[in-house]
């Protein structure tokens, strides 16, 4: 890493207690971090440590141990009550504040380009496509799982090392003021947001809200930073003020505001698609999507949008689009001996339910659905809930099942609008997989394809563990 202990400590504004020869304080002062991290058994030789005071372990616990393993550092907000075990150590008022501020002061040291990637569908599987198109030229560093958050964000930055010369960074948010934060550390050069949908409603109130919210991702990018935004998106359409930053729309389909999309677009079906990609420059080339939807097409076109701008050829993006793999719990496609599984179960608000669904019916085999609650939609929670179940029995899915106590909603609409034959309920997660494990056949058609899709607090992982 290109920090020192030194520009650490001014980042945080913390004490410094050093303990270690007296003629060596300088020299300490002086010494690069080999790394920042936050989890006690990740911590190697030369690295920093920060003890962050969780609700079921207290990092500060550990301090005495990771000094054992040679770390050089350890920041704390909490003095300790035996020094002689301890190395030197930083004093701050709140440690995550401080990982915060330490990502901050070493992106700033990097000149590497960072994308910068949000939006409230799609950014995980925008992101596979971003980082894998731009690899053909690249040494890409891209957030792993779900590090998208104020926790996650800086310790992907503070993974950056000098071999990577781009870095493509998820980023999730659920309140006002998050993304500003977010964007505070990463400063994207170039930002993209995949659409505008209906999602963290409790704190965000409306799409406008979202709007609002994911837009504050502009807050701390350079002037000559870019700005890519789905041109098939009425809300991201309406952005204009980017403070003099290229804008380009990217889309399926052509039309006048956009720079980069998509034409002649044929499904095949849940084994993906091939389309014309059209660039900015003016270069069309055909494109296989391996991955099933629509929307992995738009994704393609986001990826081939940020990698004209650095710099790749028709060539490269080609390459790249055609080699991006699933992401686990993200349109997933697992086969078993009984079911093709679209294991989607990471996260869900009602647009990504209803892709999910069109997903689903585009299988030649019969077709099952397991949904279940989504989380954080607001006063309208129960309405939505209900247009999923029956936009799913509607879609004609041949097997509905509702788990959890939000989707008893999406359950009587199915009802409604499908009859009892093809819907069941079970209240909790618990009683859907006591039926999986023992007679799994008496609700799943053997040789169905299977959609399991929920927010990612019902833990529907389980689930996809049990099919498979």
């Amino acid at each position: 890493m290109n920090l020192t202990i030194g520009q650490i400590a001014e980042a945080t504004g913390g004490r410094l207690v050093y303990n270690g020869p007296d003629n060596a304080q300088d020299a300490f002062l002086a010494t690069k971090a080999d790394s920042v991290v936050l989890d006690s058994r990740q911590v190697t030789e030369g690295g920093v440590f920060v003890a962050t005071v969780g609700e079921r372990v207290d990092g500060h616990s550990f301090v005495a141990s990771v000094f054992e393993k040679g770390a050089l550092l350890a920041v704390v907000q909490r003095e300790p009550e035996e020094v002689e075990y301890w190395g030197s150590y930083l004093v701050v008022e709140d440690t995550l504040a401080a990982l915060k501020q330490i990502a901050e002061a070493y992106r700033k040291t990097l000149t590497i380009p960072v994308i910068g990637i949000t939006g409230s569908v799609g950014k995980t599987s925008t992101k596979e496509f971003i980082a894998g198109v731009l690899s053909e030229k690249y040494n890409v560093l891209k957030t792993q799982g779900n590090y998208n958050n104020e926790i996650g964000v800086p310790l992907t930055l503070l993974r950056i090392r000098e071999e990577h010369e781009a870095a493509v960074i998820e980023m999730g948010i659920s309140d006002f003021g998050e993304m500003h934060r977010l964007s505070k550390m990463a400063r994207p050069d170039i930002a993209v947001i995949t659409n505008i949908g209906q999602c963290h409603l409790e704190n965000l109130g409306d799409r406008d809200g979202v709007l609002r919210a994911k837009t504050e991702i502009f807050d701390f990018m350079a002037a000559d930073g870019k700005i890519c935004l789905n041109g098939d998106d009425d809300k991201l359409r309406t952005v204009a003020a980017t403070k003099g930053r290229e804008l380009r729309f990217f889309g399926i389909g052509e039309d006048a505001g956009k720079s980069v999309y998509a034409t002649e677009v044929q499904n095949k079906g849940l084994w993906g698609s091939t389309a014309v990609l059209h660039s900015a420059k003016g270069e069309c080339f055909t494109a296989e999507v391996p991955l099933p939807g629509i929307h992995m097409v738009l994704n393609a076109t986001a990826a081939a949008c940020v990698a004209e701008w650095l710099g790749l050829t028709a060539e490269q993006i080609q390459e790249g689009v055609k080699k991006v793999a699933a992401v686990g719990g993200r349109n997933n496609l697992i086969r078993t001996e009984k079911y093709t599984l679209i294991d989607d179960c990471y996260n869900a608000n009602p647009v990504s339910m209803k892709a999910g669904i069109d997903l689903l019916c585009m299988a030649d085999t019969v077709t099952a659905a397991i949904l279940g609650d989504m989380f954080e939609l607001g006063t309208d929670s129960d309405k939505m809930h209900a247009e999923v179940g029956a936009y799913a029995a509607e879609k004609g899915v041949d097997c509905i099942l509702c788990v959890g106590e939000n989707s008893r909603h999406m359950y009587e609409a199915a009802v409604q609008a499908a009859g009892t034959d093809r819907v069941a309920y079970f209240a909790t997660r618990e009683e859907l997989l006591a039926v999986l494990n023992t007679a799994p056949e008496t609700v799943l058609p053997e040789g169905s394809t299977v959609l399991i899709k929920a927010s990612h607090g019902m833990k529907f992982s389980e689930v996809v563990e049990i099919l498979q």
